[in-house]
């Protein structure tokens, strides 16, 4: 029985893999097609690479544009917000504040709501009220970046409780007998301790920030309109153009892989962290 246990495992996983992983198979080989393979007999394995679909994909000014529009308000939001998460959960864990659970709840309300019902006030708010001369925040990469922020926050927060909590007290005592001050205690003392934590965060609050579509198609018109607002641009009232969107959408992959693959050290240890408190 205990031998039949791995293979059962193994068995279990290898199919997951394969039923998570068949989608974006599927989603390539759509992409190395041509408009008249793609709409003749469906085929499972590629025969002929049709890469003129990334080759146009690649040279649109438009795409890159969106491209840059999607990495730069990603990655300053993943930054943004696990450096406040950061300092905002040290202070809820560390210092006695009176009904600091009822903070930590009220943080994560936040995220209980659809966003859908977010998206008339916040419409309202960056066509009407946030627009001061010239100054406004419709259709920038700012104000995609401040709005993530608002939603992912609260979740960055609630992912470090655990990490910053896991921390001995008895480390931060001993630092200020010594003199430290309370910044040198995040930076010296807190952060080392907490980076897989923290790698797990940002690379969590930069996939939120990614893959957001529904802000981003309100919200953006021309100039900040990201990746995934582009995709549904190939959607037209003369046709879809399948074999292009889904180069693009294998394209947009490619900097997500990158970024997972400069924390995956951290992400084992980050997701296990504070789990277990000694």
């Amino acid at each position: 029985m205990t031998r039949q246990r791995p293979l059962l495992s193994i068995l279990f996983w290898t199919v997951s893999s394969l039923v998570t992983l068949f989608p974006i198979y599927w989603m390539f080989i759509v992409s190395a097609k041509s408009r008249v393979e793609l709409f003749g007999k469906p085929n499972f394995i590629i025969t002929t690479f049709f890469s003129e679909n990334y080759i146009k994909t690649l040279t649109d000014p438009t795409f890159q544009k969106y491209m840059f529009n999607s990495i730069v308000v990603a990655t300053s939001n993943a930054f943004l917000v696990t450096v406040l998460a950061l300092f905002a959960t040290y202070a809820l864990t560390r210092y006695k504040l009176h009904g600091k659970e009822n903070i930590f709840f009220w943080t994560i309300t936040n995220r209980m709501a659809p966003p859908a019902a977010f998206l008339l006030p916040l419409f309202l708010l960056y066509t009407q009220v946030f627009v001061v001369g010239d100054w406004k925040l419709f259709d920038t990469r700012t104000g995609l970046i401040l709005l993530y922020c608002v939603f992912n926050l609260p979740f960055a927060i609630w992912t470090l409780r655990g990490v910053i909590d896991a921390i001995p007290h008895e480390l931060d005592e001993a630092a200020y007998v010594d003199g430290a001050k309370t910044w040198q205690v995040i930076w010296y003392v807190i952060l080392p301790l907490a980076k897989p934590g923290l790698a797990v965060t940002g690379i969590l609050t930069w996939v939120f920030a990614w893959n957001e579509y529904l802000f981003a198609a309100t919200l953006t018109s021309v100039h900040a309109r990201t990746i995934t607002t582009g995709l549904a641009e190939f959607v037209t009232v003369t046709g879809t153009n399948w074999g292009q969107m889904a180069a693009t959408a294998m394209l947009t992959l490619i900097p997500a892989i990158a970024f997972l693959a400069l924390v995956q050290k951290h992400i084992v240890a980050g997701l296990t962290f504070g789990a277990v408190k000694g």
